[in-house]
């Protein structure tokens, strides 16, 4: 297997269910015509560089397509990409009227998982798509939060922060997408109510994360007092993640300003005392 496929890891080789780099008919090799390729409406990635596609697309013109189109059959003579709708897009800008594809039998909770794995392991996608794409499989039941961390090697915290996201203002998630407004800062601004005003200012007086949790502190410590037994989303996903690994209860708690804190595990009984003392001696 070449490099390339071999960065894609272990989801989306499963998913795919074959060894692509075998060209053959058996496979579902086959030379089609580049107008009979068709993108996958579900396809998370919605914004191609580019320069980086005109980069491609002057490789392609020189070195031809390395790596087959993997596609799907629609109807006729139509095919949907399930994965390389940056290697057809730069094939067009090349001027080629032909791509080598391989042709598979995939369902459409298949095609959904496998965009998003594609993209989110080769770093195409930016937070928003990336939320987007991550909230769609799971608000569909298409995926589970267990099969998803396993999908894509990312942790249960890790998705469901992304997804915090898109608790976000649309005009701040445009900020986030225009790379003007890092993934740090944005996560800063989530439930607080001038988040819009603070996203400018953050851009216009290129304020840190720090400044930014400054501001917003004396919010969110009020917002605590209000609501009884009120805990961070992303601290009761930690604890969780945290406990699913270890085996107990895990509760985690931060200082006023949030740079230190305590992990404290519960135990019911002297064997799983026992149990978790072995386990921290290994």
């Amino acid at each position: 297997m070449n490099k390339e496929s071999s960065k894609l890891g272990r989801g989306l080789s499963a998913l795919l269910s074959g060894k692509d780099d075998e060209f053959s008919e058996s496979k579902g090799f086959k030379i089609l015509n580049i107008t009979s390729l068709h993108p996958n409406n579900e396809q998370p990635r919605k914004k191609f560089n580019k320069d980086d596609l005109e980069e491609l697309a002057n490789s392609i013109k020189f070195t031809g397509m390395l790596q087959p189109i993997i596609v799907r059959k629609v109807d006729g003579e139509n095919f949907e990409i399930v994965a390389g709708e940056r290697r057809w897009r730069a094939a067009q800008m090349g001027g080629l009227h032909e791509v080598p594809v391989i042709i598979r039998e995939i369902s459409d909770k298949q095609v959904v998982q496998i965009a998003l794995i594609e993209n989110i392991q080769r770093e195409n996608l930016n937070p928003v798509e990336e939320a987007r794409a991550l909230q769609r499989l799971l608000q569909n039941n298409e995926s589970n939060y267990e099969e998803l961390t396993k999908l894509i090697s990312k942790s249960r915290s890790h998705i469901s922060n992304m997804i915090r996201l898109l608790e976000l203002d649309e005009k701040i998630l445009n900020l986030i997408e225009e790379e003007k407004l890092s993934m740090g800062h944005a996560r800063t601004l989530i439930g607080v109510p001038n988040a819009i005003e603070l996203a400018y200012e953050i851009i216009n007086k290129k304020l840190s994360v720090r400044d930014i949790e400054r501001n917003t502190s004396k919010y969110k410590k009020k917002h605590k007092k209000n609501q009884k037994n009120y805990k961070d989303p992303n601290i009761a996903d930690l604890e969780k993640e945290l406990s699913e690994k270890i085996g107990l209860k895990t509760s985690i708690k931060f200082n006023e300003e949030g740079s230190s804190g305590s992990i404290t595990f519960y135990y019911s009984d002297l064997e799983q005392l026992d149990n978790i003392m072995r386990r921290l001696k290994k």
